[in-house]
């Protein structure tokens, strides 16, 4: 459900776009552009628990949103959004592979780029900047509820990101786009009201994207 309504604001938001007046040729200060990509979120995952193991965090496709603003010709800032669900594991614990459920993922993150060619159809850049990363919807497996741990809680908590990407002009103010992003993030989690724990769980996410923009 909340894919699909992810996938719907993607829609909506680039049809908006289209109606805006003062379209822009180029990319120049005072200029916004709006994008829809379809990303692969791609965890470098790390850490352990109280029960020994290796923490791994499985992959997810899904649609995002992210809109930027340019301060000048070159410098833009922009902010993403988008939403993933994963299923963490502890490997090799002292009890076997022990599935933790599944978990949503919204990391917000806002970037300060810059565009080495923004009045060229051939567009790349380079950015860095902040995330938040907000837990969600967390649900224990039954994995954990034959142990009689029916509770799972995941930290909400800031990171850093660094992102590579180009805009190629298509025609008019649409734009293809190929983006790579690279999270440093954690979590402390809480099972079972602390009857095991895992703290500082790297997740550290790659997030390549590919989608279109529209510049206006």
């Amino acid at each position: 459900m909340k894919t699909k309504l992810l996938t719907t604001c993607c829609i909506a938001g680039l049809a908006a776009a289209t109606l805006m007046t003062g379209v822009a040729d180029a990319k120049e200060k005072g200029d916004w552009m709006i994008r829809a990509r379809g990303i692969l979120v791609a965890p470098d995952a790390g850490g352990t628990s109280s029960i020994g193991g290796e923490v791994d965090i499985d992959n997810a496709v899904v649609p995002e949103l992210d809109f930027t603003y340019f301060v000048t010709d070159n410098i833009g800032l922009e902010l993403i959004a988008g939403t993933a669900k994963h299923h963490p594991v502890v490997n090799g614990t002292d009890l076997g592979d022990v599935p933790l459920g599944s978990v949503w993922l919204l990391p917000p993150t806002l970037t300060v780029q810059y565009h080495f060619a923004p009045k060229e159809d051939f567009s790349p850049y380079i950015g860095a900047g902040v995330n938040y990363t907000f837990f969600y919807s967390e649900n224990t497996s039954t994995a954990l509820e034959d142990l009689g741990l029916t509770t799972i809680d995941y930290s909400d908590g800031f990171g850093f990101a660094l992102q590579a990407g180009l805009d190629y002009k298509i025609k008019d103010n649409w734009y293809f786009n190929v983006d790579v992003k690279k999270l440093w993030l954690n979590t402390d989690v809480s099972i079972g009201n602390d009857v095991v724990t895992a703290d500082g769980v790297d997740i550290d996410p790659w997030i390549v994207g590919v989608g279109i923009g529209y510049l206006f």
